[in-house]
């Protein structure tokens, strides 16, 4: 039986299509031959995409697998079709075998040195380690891997990079040569030169970015993941570090109050933007369609954060959105969310692999 999507179907930035049909798991534009006894009615749009997400993740590090299978779930029923997988302890292959799970790439398990991350989360290394296991979780993963960039320094008492800059640019290079992309955890502006002139792929949080910063990542189309749900925990981070490590208390508080006019002088600065939810630890999962109305608060058109939503975030990601011929992963709305982001939050139908979900 086919599906047939009465449309309007948004297949791009300047690609609208009447109507289109699910045909044996895919989409095309040509009217089958049998005809649908299936009709979805709606704006349609490529399944949604969160660039930043933990799935076998949470606040004491790895879960089992009907947690991580659980919390995919949650994800797929807000929209999420497609997950970077920015990180977990977790051994989550067995979701590639679960037909209603969404799609994951993986970057492996997160990258720090001993006692500068969070407990249970990270690979620990030492420095001299770091080319050799970035090229080992580059062989684990999907393409990607995670680096744990900066962190506070409870010597100094606030965020330090993790990294001196020659092992960096040796890690990356070695993730480079095993065939993997690298995106790094940075709240610091000490931290984004050494990764830049490293030539990381991809920035998570990116809260330390100078100006100068924003123009070289637009210059090389760098993208930078704002996750503005976790960046609004900085004032928590900031309360209760206070007594202990005032200068990270300061930072911290800093970048919670301009994180709004930071992600608008990144948009604004020409840097490609995703949408990242950070979900996994301590946030929970399905809320892709709440950072998406941050990004808009933040001062971003809706119809742009759809894009980095969507199949701009697919197109980084080298995945399919609903050309003829690609997979019928896609949600379906009552509005047009471009013309109102609130809109993400109820997705009328989710088609997953060509099946109603």
């Amino acid at each position: 039986m086919a599906l047939h999507l009465t449309g309007p179907v948004v297949v791009g930035d300047d690609d609208v299509r009447a109507e289109a049909w699910v045909v044996d798991g895919c989409v095309t534009y040509e009217r089958p031959a049998a005809a649908s006894r299936h009709a979805l009615d709606g704006w349609v749009l490529p399944g949604l995409v969160d660039v930043h997400c933990h799935v076998g993740l949470d606040s004491g590090g790895a879960v089992d697998a009907d947690l991580a299978l659980k919390q995919a779930l949650v994800d797929r029923d807000a929209g999420t079709l497609l997950i970077r997988d920015a990180g977990s302890p977790s051994d989550t292959r067995f979701l590639d075998g679960v037909t209603t799970a969404p799609r994951l790439i993986r970057a492996g398990r997160f990258i720090a040195r001993p006692k500068r991350y969070l407990r249970h989360y990270a690979r620990e290394i030492e420095v001299a380690d770091l080319p050799t296991v970035m090229a080992e979780e580059a062989r684990k993963g999907d393409g990607w891997v995670k680096l744990i960039a900066d962190w506070i320094d409870r010597d100094r008492g606030d965020l330090t990079p993790l990294w001196p800059d020659d092992a960096l640019a040796e890690g990356i290079a070695a993730a480079h040569e095993a065939g993997a992309r690298v995106t790094a955890h940075t709240f610091a502006t000490e931290t984004i030169d050494g990764l830049l002139d490293a030539g990381v792929d991809c920035i998570e949080h990116g809260t330390g970015m100078t100006a100068d910063h924003m123009a070289e990542a637009a210059r090389r189309g760098l993208p930078v993941v704002p996750t503005m749900m976790q960046v609004a925990n900085f004032e928590g981070f900031a309360a209760q570090a206070e007594a202990r490590f005032p200068a990270y208390a300061t930072r911290m508080r800093a970048m919670h109050e301009r994180r709004f006019a930071h992600v608008r002088a990144l948009h604004e600065a020409g840097v490609p933007l995703l949408v990242g939810t950070d979900a996994g630890g301590t946030l929970g999962h399905g809320g892709l369609p709440g950072e998406a109305a941050l990004m808009v608060a933040a001062g971003i058109p809706d119809a742009d954060v759809v894009a980095m939503a969507s199949w701009r975030a697919r197109a980084f990601l080298g995945a399919p959105a609903l050309e003829e011929g690609a997979p019928a992963d896609l949600v379906v709305y009552a509005e047009d969310p471009r013309d109102g982001i609130r809109a993400l939050a109820s997705p009328r139908h989710v088609v997953l692999r060509g099946a109603l979900v």
